[in-house]
């Protein structure tokens, strides 16, 4: 656990921070310039605050009160930059044990290191590079893991083929991971917990279901990145159609593309403006997926939106409507209505697996 409370100031704007990250990845979120890459320097030992605590697994790496401000390599933090920082004149192999050699053979393994081991960075894809960055990160052995926007610079394809990489990284280690992204797909598949930050303020933390599904949350995600994310089971995939079923607790929706084995678990991004409200349930309809919901809340936005929570069994959704089809639909707390989801409004790159 990452426990950080601090103060920082900046020529711009002071920074005022205060959240936690859990095992599992606690992705900053907000617009450039929001002072994200502030905040994990100054987890990182880069950046010093003027006041505040920061400790990781019980060790206290700043405490400004109580004079503690360990230095950079006592800290035991992996970084992962946004353009990998390999040492060019080194292979792969070199390139890892000057990290370290902390469980060398199974971070090769996760990562898929291994037909690299004798090349150069100069030979590998840009998604290559990265998988090598993280891979010596990890093997010294780190208490935290940083990544600042690490797929920023990958084309789709690049970035397609290190995330599932990332998502084992996820699951199969206790790292606390501090990953700094302003995109929202990428946070959704695979952040467990979301902090939204802006001129280096928490606007808000907790787990990254709770909060993408909040329509409080809108105003400080955006319209465009308003959404949130269901988490099932792959119950079966037709070929003929390229389509698989999610089941949920709330019903099940069809999906483009193979999802997975049948079994296992996959986590989807559902925008807000892609869900449709009903009052009844529609027939003869092009969407393949209408669920029964309940609506949670609803916040109105600035302009002539209103922000909707809905749940479906233990999930949660968010639609974004006008305010006047909420008028005309009525809508208010507690009511049971229609989410209507176009089966392709879901790109594959809000797919994941958790």
């Amino acid at each position: 656990m990452l426990t950080v409370d601090l103060r920082i100031e900046l020529p711009d704007f002071t920074a005022e921070a205060a959240f936690e990250a859990p095992a599992g990845v606690t992705a900053l979120f907000g617009r450039s310039g929001a002072g994200k890459t502030t905040l994990i320097n100054a987890v990182a030992g880069l950046v010093r605050p003027a006041s505040g605590r920061i400790e990781v697994g019980g060790t206290v790496l700043f405490d400004a009160a109580k004079g503690i401000d360990l230095p950079v390599q006592a800290r035991k933090v992996g970084y992962v930059f946004q353009d990998g920082r390999l040492f060019p004149h080194m292979t792969v192999a070199r390139n890892l044990s000057y990290g370290g050699s902390v469980d060398a053979q199974r971070v090769i393994a996760m990562l898929g290191l291994g037909p690299l081991l004798a090349r150069s960075p100069a030979t590998l894809s840009g998604g290559e590079r990265q998988r090598v960055a993280l891979g010596r990160a990890l093997m010294s052995g780190p208490r935290i893991l940083l990544m600042d926007e690490p797929l920023s610079a990958l084309d789709a394809e690049r970035k397609e083929e290190i995330l599932p990489y990332l998502e084992r990284l996820r699951d199969e280690t206790e790292l606390p991971i501090l990953y700094v992204s302003h995109d929202m797909s990428e946070v959704a598949r695979l952040a467990t917990t979301l902090v939204i930050v802006d001129r280096g303020r928490v606007l808000r933390s907790g787990p990254v279901a709770q909060v993408l599904s909040d329509p409080a949350s809108v105003r400080s995600l955006g319209v465009r990145e308003a959404g949130a994310v269901i988490t099932g089971t792959v119950e079966s995939y037709d070929a003929r159609d390229d389509l698989s079923r999610l089941v949920f607790d709330g019903g099940a929706l069809i999906l483009p593309c193979r999802l997975g084995p049948e079994g296992s678990t996959a986590r989807v991004r559902v925008a807000a403006s892609d869900v449709i409200l009903a009052r009844t349930a529609p027939k003869e309809i092009s969407a393949l997926n209408v669920l029964p919901v309940k609506i949670t809340g609803l916040a109105q936005g600035k302009g002539p939106g209103v922000a909707v929570g809905l749940q479906a069994g233990s999930a949660r959704l968010l639609a974004r409507v006008t305010r006047r089809s909420a008028a005309a639909l009525e809508l208010e707390e507690g009511q049971e209505i229609f989410a209507i989801i176009k089966a392709t409004a879901v790109a594959r790159r809000d797919i994941g697996h958790s």
